[in-house]
């Protein structure tokens, strides 16, 4: 006998759902409403009398057998109210329900609201014996308070037959969950590791297994070709076999490390793993529109989906194991469902997940189906080039309002609502006496902000009731107070209410952000290009906001191979005292590499003069001349690359023997594909490659072989002076006297590493590694260094001919 729990809430809403998707219904889902839900519904019963019994607890197990899985299935949850009817007929099951459209444009209840009730009508008829049940309604629009209400009575028969049948509808579902786990952990148990271990990769695996064991973060700096992504996996889903963990969040930050992952996993699978995992792509890209448009009338897919959907998701569980983009698409179109919806609820169901670092941490993205609630579930995070998730994090965890939005938004407006007018105005005051106190740059204390804070949660509060209230089933937007002859209500793809939508989930973040304020974060305040004054709520340290992500799960795995110095990234990626972390040993022999660093040539601003770029032009040239093949030049900024690109393409060599190719600042995957087209196996010409380091080719991609033979690193990576890095560096300089490092040698040294990491790729890969600048000796960078850049050597452009040709011979 199988058991199973599932509240009365999501049974309902699973396999009652209906009818379109509509905007309105996805792009305003508020966790502020359900707090004014709540308090909707404390201050509706307690007016009910004392005859009320509020928040009555219920459950109901049914026996059930489902093909020849025998199952006991418990429904439970909590009535809002239970009382006496007053005219004697019987009891009564009360359902609150606090929205912000106007109650008399309801003409029946809601079907899944309605089903709520009649569970707990059924149950509680059921224990206490009674002939029939009455079902209530009770609708309370929040901003006004006004209720209606919906009332019936269902005899016993009639609501037990529904209720047996809801039930059984599921237990499809139970039974096909409970045959899928104990064939996908009968598969675990025999899976053995893939491959011979290398050095120091069976201590990577170990790890792993016990970081998940102990509910600990464990902190991976492991150099390429160490196999880091196996040795994560592999043990996780060992985990899953074992019943220690759930569900796999394999986290990224590029497409390129989401192939990656599903190669692992297809790998396992080779070897007899059962394991239903699928790869999440952003609405845009999988959507079927140009633009996505959720609405019935825009999107065919949007019409009828959730009649349809069930049908689809239980197609795909039943028929595939690994979910791609591709199988995605596939299946929404045999079943016309939205495809980005669709991928959504088939993760509900699947054991291991692929995607942005968004859908775990971020407050506007992530998956509130498995991460709404702050407790620990039995998920694992595999965080996947982590040191990307630094920045990341920090923009997740910031905001900036524009004083000019507000403006441009009561210009929008004004025809429309008279009180938001007035409250933009309010808000745009407060923001002007701010704007007055700001020359170029001015932080606040928070509560230098807190009037126009004040103010902003007003407007957030009349901008919730305008929206909410204004859209209709079909997603139009109906606009009150206009005048006779204009449009009464706006088209969903209409630019005026994107515009709206816009300011309003941005005002609403801002406000969520503020709430949370402490020390890891400032206030500050400036300007554009174009003079528009900004308000910044900045996070400074992520790993506050990361820590009450990562709670949510029982580990988490970081792993990089440029995740150095780890005690930094340990500290900023919420990192515990207790926590573990490893550095694993590259398993490439020193042969293989030819690490040199110049000790004669600077890209330190005071230096950049053409008698510089002459010299680091002499260095690129005589590098790439020891040996016919294909190399790559890092530079610190495209504005240094074209520069010295000039210097490149006026050299006789160049123009005779080297096929040049230039990163652009902005490439479609077309033409990053076709850049990486060149760089050709056992070319019979060199060719050169000139990018921008931490650009789109400075990590992620995977040269193999003779596709890629050296590197040339132009500068050590600093990040440009401006603003934002300047206050980084005054922020970590008061907490910690490492504002310098912090703000700007970690994350400069971090693009070094990458850019340098292109080259040895696997066992058979041999590669030279050039550092152009004296810098890379002195002692704080050399701290910096993975082990296997030791032993390296020190050369000019005289002396490095010598190496090369020592090196390539061999």
């Amino acid at each position: 006998m199988h058991l199973v729990r599932i509240s009365v809430r999501n049974l309902v809403e699973f396999i009652l759902r209906n009818g379109d998707i509509v905007a309105s219904e996805s792009g305003l889902a508020d966790p502020d409403a359900m707090q004014e839900g709540t308090r909707i519904h404390k201050k509706l019963q307690k007016r009910m009398g004392s005859s009320y019994q509020a928040e009555v607890p219920l459950s109901v197990t049914v026996p059930m057998t489902y093909e020849d899985i025998e199952l006991e299935i418990t429904v439970e949850g909590r009535a809002d109210g239970i009382f006496p009817a007053k005219d004697g007929s019987g009891m009564t099951i009360d359902e609150i329900k606090g929205i912000y459209r106007h109650v008399s444009r309801l003409q029946e209840p809601l079907l899944v609201h309605k089903a709520q009730a009649m569970c707990y009508g059924y149950i509680y008829a059921k224990e206490n014996h009674l002939p029939d049940i009455g079902i209530q309604m009770t609708y309370c629009h929040i901003p006004t308070e006004e209720v209606r209400i919906f009332e019936e009575r269902i005899s016993f028969h009639q609501i037990e037959n529904w209720f047996l049948d809801l039930v059984r509808e599921y237990a499809k579902w139970a039974a096909w969950e409970i045959r899928w786990q104990t064939e996908r952990n009968g598969s675990i148990r025999k899976l053995t590791f893939p491959f011979p271990y290398r050095d120091g990769q069976n201590r990577l695996v170990r790890g792993v297994y016990q970081s998940i064991l102990r509910k600990k973060r464990l902190y991976i700096e492991a150099p390429t070709g160490v196999g880091k992504t196996i040795s994560t996996v592999f043990p996780t889903v060992k985990s899953i076999g074992e019943g220690i963990t759930e569900k796999i969040f394999y986290l990224t930050a590029k497409t390129i490390t989401r192939t990656v992952a599903e190669e692992a996993f297809s790998l396992l699978s080779g070897q007899g793993m059962r394991l239903k995992y699928i790869t999440l792509t952003a609405k845009e890209k999988i959507c079927i529109l140009d633009k996505p448009q959720c609405n019935p009338q825009t999107c065919p897919r949007a019409l009828g989906h959730f009649d349809r959907i069930n049908d689809a998701v239980y197609d795909v569980l039943t028929n595939e194991d690994a979910i791609s983009r591709e199988v995605i698409l596939s299946y929404a179109a045999k079943h016309t469902v939205c495809p980005f919806e669709m991928s959504l609820d088939i993760s509900t169901w699947c054991d291991a997940i692929i995607g942005d670092y968004n859908y775990a941490f971020d407050p506007t993205a992530c998956l509130k189906r498995f991460f709404a609630q702050e407790t620990e579930n039995p998920y694992v995070f595999l965080i996947d080039e982590a040191h990307n998730l630094v920045d990341r994090a920090r923009e997740m965890y910031s905001s900036t309002l524009i004083k000019e939005d507000f403006l441009k938004l009561k210009k929008l407006l004004t025809p429309h609502s008279k009180k938001i007018r007035r409250s933009l105005e309010r808000c745009n005051k407060e923001l002007l006496e701010l704007k007055r106190n700001c020359e170029e740059r001015r932080l606040y204390d928070p509560i230098e902000i807190e009037p126009f804070v004040l103010k902003a949660l007003r407007l957030s509060s009349l901008l919730d009731e305008y929206l909410h209230s204004r859209t209709d089933s079909a997603g139009y937007m109906s606009l009150p107070d206009i005048t006779a002859g204009e449009q009464a209500a706006l088209p969903p793809d209409s630019d005026t209410r994107e515009d709206l939508l816009a300011f309003y989930f941005e005002l609403r973040y801002f406000l969520s952000i503020y709430e949370v304020l402490d020390d890891k974060y400032i206030i500050y305040g400036d300007y554009d290009s174009a003079g528009a004054f900004h308000l910044h709520l900045q996070c400074m340290d992520p790993s506050g906001c990361l820590d009450s992500y990562l709670k949510r799960g029982r580990c988490a795995v970081f792993f990089s191979a440029t995740l150095l110095p780890v005690n930094y990234y340990r500290e900023q990626l919420a990192g515990r005292e207790d926590d573990y972390a490893i550095y694993a040993p590259s398993p490439f022999h020193s042969s293989h590499r030819l690490l040199m660093i110049a000790k004669d040539v600077s890209t330190k601003y005071t230096r950049r003069t053409p008698v510089e770029y002459r010299r680091i032009t002499d260095y690129i040239l005589r590098f790439i001349q020891a040996k016919i093949g294909n190399y790559l030049v890092f530079f610190p900024s495209y504005r240094m690359l074209t520069d010295i690109r000039e210097y490149i393409g006026a050299s006789v060599y160049c123009q005779e023997s080297v096929d040049v190719y230039v990163q652009e600042s902005s490439m479609s995957e077309q033409a990053r594909e076709e850049f990486l087209s060149h760089f050709q196996d056992t070319p019979s010409k060199t060719t050169i490659g000139l990018c921008v380091m931490g650009g789109i080719f400075g990590e992620g991609i995977d040269l193999k072989d003779s596709r890629l033979i050296g590197a040339v690193i132009v500068g050590t990576g600093l990040p440009m002076v401006c603003t934002q890095n300047e206050l980084f560096r005054n922020y970590f300089d008061e907490k910690k006297g490492t504002g310098f490092n912090y703000a700007y040698r970690y994350p400069g040294m971090n693009k070094v590493l990458q850019a340098a990491g292109r080259v040895i790729r696997t066992d058979s890969d041999r590669g030279a590694i050039l550092l152009l600048d004296e810098r890379f000796l002195q002692s704080s960078y050399q701290t910096l260094f993975p082990r296997e850049w030791f032993p390296y050597d020190i050369v000019n452009t005289d002396s490095m001919g010598k190496y090369l040709s020592d090196f390539w011979d061999i």
